[in-house]
């Protein structure tokens, strides 16, 4: 076959360029390279399609196409449309029309035809129904995370709907999730709680209970090569003595040798480092067992300035330093500047020798593919049990790590005892998990297997809708009808 990935935000190139240093750079760019060469490698023609732009603050992204080394069946398809300059995602909703229309001409002028296509995020889904319904060839749609959850976080109100429209686009978004939903022949789910949750909101539920045979739970793999026990890489030795410099310069010489409590998520309040540091404050115990490590990309000592970070992150590092400095936890935290998937791999392995335990204290977490990198690179994981990591972390009676009420600083304090008293046993149980459920040429058959069925029926269809993004008028009245009215008419606001 050969199959497109539908990505506009963000981008991809042979470096990973960016990975967790912006927003539009997150985990959702592993998983689309990650099973697009696992696709080529089982013998079938992918191309990543994301945005073409020129900007010299996130460079590498001006050639029309790009490869990854060793993988002939796989390539990076940059098809510009809007502004020459990177443009964040929530403002990329005027130019999916325009990128859809240089898609098709791309593709027309290299006379080649496509099978079937895959889409990611609601800005992926709508410009895929579009394009596959000019092409009549029939389309997945792989949500990650869905808007309206994100409303609930935030608290979208009717009193608030106006501003957080103009800051978020949330009533774009939901409308762009609703048609990719509605017209997707299949949607990938990374765990059945994430179908069942993410799509059962009332937001969406009207139209996913009409194709309950669309779904498919799909779960993501790990790249062994990179996050391997045993792999290494060429920053490896670097990246240990990065480390070890790191840790002596903030760390008391008496604690060195304890075990670490590794954040490695970006810095971002959704993924509550403050409320992992205010638990370790308030236990004496934990503080006697255990350091903190802190991945902060791009700031090389964070105790003597982070004005290199972004506004928002510079607030969160701020709640940070006034915990460390009420609490006289100096000494107990280290700030590590890491900057690569390569050197993230290398201080897991560091870490996991130091018998220490991987936290990841989101408020949710759609999947989480991070605590399976953490998994097999032998670093045992304490993590949210709000989203995907349930489905992950436990099968039956069986653990494979430890969930945390992330509410509750003292069942955080409690995970992290948990697994700090029994490394080795969750060390086991994590190193299992990977090795049975999550590699990513698993991840891939499963999607071929769905799509192969669906295009030995597939009879194209009429879609119909307005070729652009409707006017904000209207995408608001999608706001009022399927979110801030709830799906019986009455508010869903408390």
């Amino acid at each position: 076959m050969h199959i497109l990935f539908l990505n506009p935000q963000g981008n991809f190139d042979p470096q990973d360029r960016y990975w967790t240093e912006h927003p539009d750079f997150g985990g959702q760019l592993v998983y689309v390279k990650e099973i697009a060469l696992a696709m080529s490698e089982l013998g079938h023609t992918v191309d990543i399609v994301t945005r073409r732009f020129n900007d010299h603050e996130l460079s590498g992204f001006e050639t029309l196409i790009d490869h990854y080394k060793d993988y002939p069946n796989a390539r990076i398809v940059r098809i510009h449309a809007g502004p020459d300059q990177f443009i964040d995602k929530e403002k990329l909703w005027p130019f999916l029309s325009e990128w859809v229309d240089h898609i098709i001409a791309f593709y027309q002028e290299e006379g080649r035809s496509i099978d079937f296509i895959t889409t990611h995020y609601g800005d992926g889904g709508y410009a895929g129904a579009l394009l596959a319904s000019r092409l009549n060839v029939p389309y997945s749609f792989t949500g990650h995370s869905l808007g309206a959850q994100k409303m609930d976080k935030l608290k979208v109100s009717k009193d608030n709907a106006v501003q957080m429209q103009a800051r978020y686009f949330f009533a774009d978004r939901l409308m762009a999730e609703r048609i990719a939903i509605q017209n997707a022949s299949l949607i990938f789910t990374s765990t059945a709680q994430e179908k069942d949750e993410q799509y059962n909101h009332f937001a969406y539920q009207d139209i996913s209970k009409e194709k309950p045979d669309a779904f498919v739970v799909a779960a993501p793999g790990v790249n062994e090569r990179v996050f391997g026990m045993n792999a290494l890489n060429a920053e490896e030795e670097q990246t240990y003595t990065q480390i070890k410099n790191a840790l002596h310069r903030d760390i008391e010489t008496s604690r060195l040798n304890l075990p670490y409590i590794v954040l490695a998520s970006r810095l971002d309040q959704k993924k509550n480092h403050l409320g992992l540091l205010e638990a370790y404050a308030k236990d004496k115990s934990l503080q006697a067992k255990a350091n903190i490590a802190i991945s902060l990309r791009g700031v090389e000592d964070a105790f003597s300035t982070y004005d290199a970070l972004k506004n928002e992150e510079k607030v969160l590092m701020d709640q940070l330093m006034d915990v460390i400095n009420t609490h006289q936890l100096k000494g107990m935290v280290s700030f590590i500047n890491i900057m690569s998937q390569g050197a993230l791999a290398a201080s897991y392995r560091y870490f996991a020798k130091q018998q220490s335990v991987f936290c990841l204290t989101s408020t949710y977490e759609p999947f989480g593919l991070a605590p399976i990198e953490a998994m097999c690179a032998g670093l045992p994981a304490a993590v949210t049990k709000y989203g995907g990591p349930a489905d992950v972390l436990k099968s039956g009676n069986e653990s494979f790590g430890v969930l945390l009420d992330v509410n509750d600083h003292f069942d955080i304090a409690r995970g992290l005892h948990e697994i700090i008293d029994h490394h080795s046993t969750y060390q086991a149980q994590g190193l299992k998990r990977v090795e049975t459920s999550y590699t990513w040429k698993a991840t891939a058959k499963k999607y071929l297997e769905s799509m192969d069925g669906i295009r030995l029926n597939y009879k194209p269809k009429k879609i119909t809708w307005p070729k652009d993004v409707p006017a904000q008028c209207d995408a608001m009245n999608v706001l009022n009808t399927h979110y801030l009215g709830g799906h019986d008419g009455t508010s869903n606001q408390t």
